[in-house]
């Protein structure tokens, strides 16, 4: 619950902060500088070092990779169906691609699943969701922001990408143990990514011209709380006839609101700042309810 908490009260702080003015109009991009330099990274490092990487859970670690790939296809094909901008299309492939698998993910896993679930939670979220975000992710959000680019220089954007590079580090760190002061480094380093990440979307959060954007925002929600989890159940459950807890916890995973860091990449791409901030401002709170309903389907469907 206190973490649920801890993403109101930042979301609620940095609109706050807009509004009094006492800070500047570049705060965001200062923030979000942090996290892509500091707290990513940090994360990347701590978690990949001591991850339990196991073969039977190939389908959770691909399922981030074919929800990404499922809001590519549908929502370039309506772009072009619907004549939407580039900056728009980016925003939705980018952030109702890639869900919040870990700090909304893992809380709401152990609350409907208990602890010895969490397991499953980190995998989708480090080999999925994390590794989509540092790969196809970034490759994206260069794609739509900065149109035509060539592969060399969409190579270079992806390996000059610090979380990428952290990415590539835990790897060639996973074989050495580190120093007893390393793990709370990283630890307290990489907790600044969700509160500044949430202060810096609240700080850009603005609902008057949603009106402008309440189309895109539908579509983006619908596909992240509701079409995009039930493309998994179909391949998973009905299809490859996977069943029992893992795969459960797995689509409960791809149910997750849309992901922040992405909303992060999204606002530094300049792809739609105010679409994306509404994307993650509104769909935190509302997949809880989306969430539960899922739960209860899951139960008794899988």
């Amino acid at each position: 619950m206190s973490n649920i908490i801890l993403l109101a009260v930042c979301l609620m702080a940095g609109t706050g902060l807009r509004k009094t003015g006492r800070f500047p109009n570049n705060t965001p991009a200062a923030l979000n500088g942090f996290i892509i330099h500091i707290s990513l990274p940090a994360l990347t490092i701590l978690h990949i070092h001591s991850l339990n990487i196991d073969s039977s859970l190939l389908l959770t670690a691909g399922m981030a990779w074919l929800l990404f790939g499922s809001a590519w296809l549908i929502f370039g094909a309506a772009g072009k169906i619907f004549k939407l901008d580039r900056e728009t299309i980016g925003a939705l492939v980018l952030v109702a691609g890639l869900g919040n698998t870990s700090f909304v993910g893992l809380p709401m896993i152990e609350a409907y699943y208990g602890k010895e679930q969490l397991g499953i939670g980190i995998i989708a979220d480090q080999l999925g969701s994390f590794m989509v975000l540092s790969t196809v992710g970034i490759l994206a959000a260069t794609l739509y922001s900065s149109g035509n680019v060539t592969p060399r220089r969409m190579a270079r954007k992806i390996l000059m990408f610090p979380p990428f590079q952290a990415l590539i580090l835990a790897f060639i760190l996973r074989p050495f143990s580190f120093p007893e002061w390393t793990v709370p480094l990283l630890e307290k380093l990489g907790s600044t990514l969700t509160p500044l990440a949430l202060v810096s979307v609240g700080f850009q959060l603005q609902f008057g011209g949603l009106r402008q954007v309440l189309k895109p925002l539908s579509a983006g929600l619908v596909y992240k709380l509701l079409l995009g989890p039930a493309i998994i159940f179909v391949l998973y459950s009905l299809l490859l006839g996977a069943s029992g807890t893992v795969i459960q916890v797995t689509i409960f995973e791809a149910a997750m609101a849309p992901m922040i860091t992405a909303g992060i990449i999204a606002i530094d791409h300049e792809l739609r700042p105010q679409l994306v901030g509404m994307l993650v401002g509104i769909g935190i709170p509302l997949s809880f309810v989306t969430l539960h309903i899922w739960h209860m389907f899951l139960t008794r469907m899988v």
